[in-house]
């Protein structure tokens, strides 16, 4: 008996967790805003500071999370243009898309989180937009499915995160 006491001690508070991180709180009401409800929940369920914040601290977190994925994104394609054996055409779009990265890197996320910083949100959402806008232009830059195409969608789609959080932030 008294062993069956300590269990169930010790698993309720665990079961009674799981509701709030699932259900009800603020990343679930949050993701649920944005057009991309289980990326917007996985990224944020991924980084431990989620759970202590505020709405704001969770648009700063998708806007470092952008940060992170372009990141990868710039890294693989300069990896690409190393190789010596790509087609002409293929490697002009890569240093394109490169370029993009560079612009999302050193220009939007910079001006995202410094506008968030400042209550400015209208800039802030409008930097997640651009970099949204910028991976997909990069995508649209070759002629058939990117060697990047996967890493293209995910800075598109998390950007879009941002900015649907930024933009629900201004309005309330």
């Amino acid at each position: 008996m008294k062993n069956l006491l300590v269990f169930l001690l010790f698993i309720f508070p665990v079961n009674a967790a799981i509701p709030s991180i699932i259900g009800g709180n603020l990343i679930d009401r949050t993701c649920r805003q944005t057009p991309y409800y289980n990326l917007c929940v996985r990224a944020l369920l991924s980084n431990p500071h989620s759970f202590d914040t505020d709405e704001e601290g969770l648009a700063r977190i998708m806007v470092y999370t952008i940060e992170a994925k372009a990141t990868h994104t710039l890294n693989q394609i300069n990896k690409l243009l190393d190789e010596r054996h790509l087609e002409p055409n293929v490697r002009q779009a890569l240093g394109s898309c490169g370029n993009r990265y560079n612009v999302i890197l050193r220009a939007d996320i910079p001006q995202a989180i410094k506008a968030l910083q400042t209550g400015r949100y209208r800039f802030a959402e409008q930097a997640s937009y651009d970099a949204a806008t910028e991976a997909m232009t990069c995508e649209e830059d070759f002629t058939g499915k990117s060697p990047v195409s996967d890493m293209n969608v995910m800075v598109h789609d998390i950007s879009i995160v941002a900015a649907s959080i930024i933009k629900n932030i201004k309005s309330s």
